[in-house]
This record gives C-alpha cells, structure tokens and sequence, in this order.
C-alpha cells in the first residue's frame, strides 16, 4: 500500500523525469510560470489574438458601409472562421498532447492511428460524388473513426503477445497507408478540370466558408472531450511510469487506452472534417506547452489547447491576408512548423 502511494505522489510531482514523453531535466536557469497565472494569459491572449482577427482580411473599408455589409463581413464570414481556428487549433494541439502521454512518445501526432488519412478518403469520396458540403463533412468523420476502429481492431487480433502501444502505431501505419492508397484511386479517376481540384484543395487544410452552423458539431465533441481527457490527465501521468505500475495502483490501463483513443478520435474527426488535413500543429504545440508548463497531464492538456488554439488564429491571419490568394493552412503550418521544431529540438538537446 505504501508502495502505491509512493508512486502516485511521486507521478504528481516528477512524470518529467520518469517519462520518456520529453527528456527534460531540472535546470536551476529555467523557471515556470504558476499554472494559473499562466493560464489567465493563455486565456487573454486568445481574446487578443480573436479581437485583432476581426480586424484583418483583404477587404478593404472605405467607411460607407451599412450595418448590414459589416455584419455580413464580421459577424457570418470572419468571426465563424475565428472560432473554428480556435476550436480546431485547440482540438489537434489537445489530442496530440493525449497521444503522446498515451504512447509515450514525442513523435506522435493525431494521425497516427489513420483517422486523417480515414477522414481524407472520406472527404474525396464524397466530393467525387458531387454530394455536398455538409454530405463532404459527415464522410469525412465517419471514414476518420472507421479507420481507428480498424486500427484497433488489426491490433487486437495480433498484438496479445506484443508490445500493445508498438502494435496500435503500425496497425495505424498499415490502415492509413491503405486509406492514402484509395485517396490515389479517387484523385486518379476523378475530373481534372472540376472534381480533381476541389479534392486537393479540401486535403490541403483551410478553413474557407465555415459557417456558424459547422462549429456547433465540433463544440459538441471537443468540449466534453477537453474536460474528459482533463480529468484522465492523472492516469496519464501514472501510466508514464509502465503499464505494471500503473495497474497496481489500480489504474485499468487497458480501458485508459480505449478512452483516450476514443475521445481523441471523435476529436479529430470532428476537426478535420470541416478544415481538412492541418499537420504540425498536433505534434509541435504538446511540447511547447510542455516547456512553458511542464509535463503534468492534468495541466499540460488544457494548456495545450490554448496555445494550440492561438497558434492556428495567428496562422490562418496569415494565410489569408498575406497576398490576394489564400494559401491552405496545411501548407502554411508545415512552413511554420517543420522550422520551429528543429529550434524546439536542438535546443532541449542542450539541456
């Protein structure tokens, strides 16, 4: 008994130095602001970033507009974007803070088990057949949580007597190079001149002609999902330390893996559905925060989201007011993102 207390303790108060998630060590240079002061920023600096959006686009204001024309511009054609960078920023930042505790792995994103290859196919399919923006949408998430159920169910048929986590993530490898396969087919018979170019561009990632109405099915999943994944942050932290440690506290590990995937993958479903695929973010946002808040699941999760949640504003500002063609968000995020992670590695390397 006072072995198990031991360890939830001593998970609560040093996952960083027990995780293989981030090898951060305790440097008597570097200190971290309180998590609620922290916090209050993140929170300010999201209604910042929101405010100045508003403010920014390509059209240009010459002051004779009617109270109709500027709730047209700001209140049904910027502000539904801004909050779905918001939503979908923080939604992939979150689950690719989930996974990485999960598999203890900093290499891992929201798409690792397939759902954004799941979801592509979905969206090409349904865009192949002419069916609609809302039809595009819900393909798009179905196709996105057949694919992790078939990731999860490839690694219960062959994964008993291996390594459970090793076998979900090439299970995931396997179905999301078959989904990326029929992606091919579909971009190879589709119209050159019409269907072929809509296909590409929805698989580039943007967030054009959101509408109020598409936020309301991603609130609905990402939410409750964020509180979820919150409240499971401790048996995250405990699950750092191994499975046999983490079942002897009496943490059901194999029920912890079904739950985050399940709510991770409803996510990031959800997400991609109406913005396409938007790499990096996933991947790069769970470490920054993890260098601004530190390792802990329970705090790390939400911080994530908000960060997450800015970092996509501030990159969709850019995207769409840049030059007078809107460059994808898939595009820009890599060009931010592949950059700022080689500046993240090298420099906790020296650490």
């Amino acid at each position: 008994m006072k072995r198990a207390l031991g360890i939830v303790s001593h998970a609560g108060r040093q996952v960083a130095s027990a995780s293989s998630i981030w090898p951060l060590k305790k440097n008597k240079h570097m200190k971290r602001a309180p998590s609620s002061l922290l916090f209050i920023i993140l929170i300010l600096l999201n209604i910042a970033i929101a405010a100045v959006s508003l403010t920014l686009g390509r059209y240009s204001f010459s002051g004779n507009e009617s109270i109709a024309q500027l709730s047209t511009i700001y209140i049904d054609i910027r502000l539904p974007r801004i909050l779905a960078a918001f939503l979908v920023g923080g939604t992939l930042s979150l689950t690719g803070a989930a996974y990485q505790g999960m598999f203890r792995n900093p290499m891992v994103s929201p798409s690792i088990l397939g759902v954004s290859a799941g979801a592509g196919f979905g969206a090409a399919l349904a865009i192949l057949l002419a069916l609609g923006s809302l039809a595009t949408q819900s393909f798009s998430f179905i196709f996105g949580i057949i694919a992790v159920v078939a990731v999860y169910m490839i690694s219960l048929s062959t994964g008993k007597k291996h390594d459970k986590c090793l076998t979900l993530i090439l299970s995931g490898m396997i179905v999301a190079t078959v989904f990326t396969a029929l992606i091919s087919i579909l971009k190879y018979i589709a119209d050159p001149y019409d269907t072929l170019p809509s296909i590409v561009y929805w698989l580039m990632g943007g967030l054009t002609d959101i509408e109020m109405g598409d936020l309301k099915y991603i609130a609905m999943i990402s939410i409750p999902g964020l509180i979820t994944l919150t409240l499971s942050g401790w048996k995250l932290d405990v699950l750092s330390f191994g499975d046999e440690e983490a079942k002897s506290i009496g943490v059901h590990v194999d029920r912890l893996r079904l739950l985050v995937i399940s709510v991770a993958t409803l996510m990031t479903a959800s997400a991609v559905s109406i913005s396409g695929i938007i790499g990096w973010i996933g991947l790069l946002i769970p470490h920054i925060a993890r260098l601004l808040i530190g390792p802990k699941n329970s705090v790390l999760l939400p911080a994530s989201f908000l960060i997450g949640s800015s970092f996509l504003m501030i990159v969709d500002d850019f995207s769409r007011s840049i030059s007078s063609m809107e460059i994808p968000l898939g595009i820009t995020t890599s060009l931010i993102g592949a950059p700022f992670f080689i500046i993240i590695l090298m420099k906790t390397s020296k650490r």
